[in-house]
């Protein structure tokens, strides 16, 4: 689907047979339109699970609660604006909210493990380990589509975490993603995609490119060449306003490489 076609803030939008994606009004550079808070549920189920309640938007935290019985909120990385919002959610519903971090942790459903299988509201729901965005990051398989949080975005390409993320970790985990083949990819900001494995091929061959041209770089500027520098000669391609952010991931690529 194209930018234009992204559904209006607020409105609950069907997007396979278990999911559905309701848009937080919170745009930004790193969050693109708006934070997708994902809702599933089975046929013939009365309950529904939540996928990131997003920030702390009453607005949008009431549109939630309002949707209907809700035992389980999952939990895909430490971001607020995924996580802002738990406790308004969970006075309002009384939700279990599990997480990696025991941080995020509500109600007594522990932390959550890679490969674990979980079964609430007529849907399964297998938890996927895939770190690297951040150290906690972790993507949901569906039927028929995985969630993926930050780890693969509707549009652009993700920032590396300038205090937990890895670059190592986040190569490991696309190519972990590329292998489940041709599913609907429904992320954590952006449209969703219609084509997994396409999607981080392509992201796959960003990263090597971007590899690619900080070798390069290094090879111009010198090898102690700062992240700084590396943004300035590299990401001619990138607004300014995003350089600081590039940073990041332009850190992370030279502790891959320095390492």
């Amino acid at each position: 689907m194209s930018d234009l076609d992204h559904p209006a803030y607020g409105h609950l939008r069907r997007v396979t047979d278990t999911a559905s994606v309701l848009l937080c009004d919170n745009p930004g550079d790193l969050t693109l339109e708006g934070t997708n808070t994902w809702v599933l549920q089975g046929a013939g189920s009365r309950e529904y699970v939540i996928v990131d309640p997003g920030p702390d938007d009453d607005a949008h935290i009431e549109r939630i609660a309002a949707l209907g019985r809700i035992p389980l909120v999952l939990i895909s990385h430490k971001h607020g604006d995924h996580t802002d919002a738990i406790d308004k959610l969970v006075a309002a519903t009384g939700a279990t909210v599990r997480a990696v971090g025991s941080g995020f942790l509500r109600g007594l459903g522990g932390p959550l493990t890679d490969g674990e299988v979980i079964e609430a509201a007529g849907v399964r729901v297998t938890v996927m380990a895939t770190p690297g965005h951040t150290a906690d990051s972790l993507s949901f398989l569906l039927d028929d589509a995985v969630l993926t949080a930050d780890t693969v975005l509707g549009r652009g390409t993700t920032v590396i975490d300038n205090e937990d993320g890895s670059l190592a970790e986040y190569l490991d985990s696309l190519r972990r993603l590329h292998g489940l083949g041709g599913r609907t990819v429904l992320p954590g900001h952006g449209p969703d995609l219609p084509d997994l494995e396409g999607v981080t091929a392509m992201y796959l061959a960003h990263r090597e490119q971007r590899l690619d041209q900080v070798r390069e770089a290094l090879r111009t500027l010198g090898d102690d060449a700062t992240a700084r520098q590396i943004v300035e000669h590299v990401y001619t391609d990138v607004d300014e306003k995003l350089w600081p952010h590039a940073e990041w991931s332009v850190q992370a690529q030279l502790n891959y490489l320095r390492a």
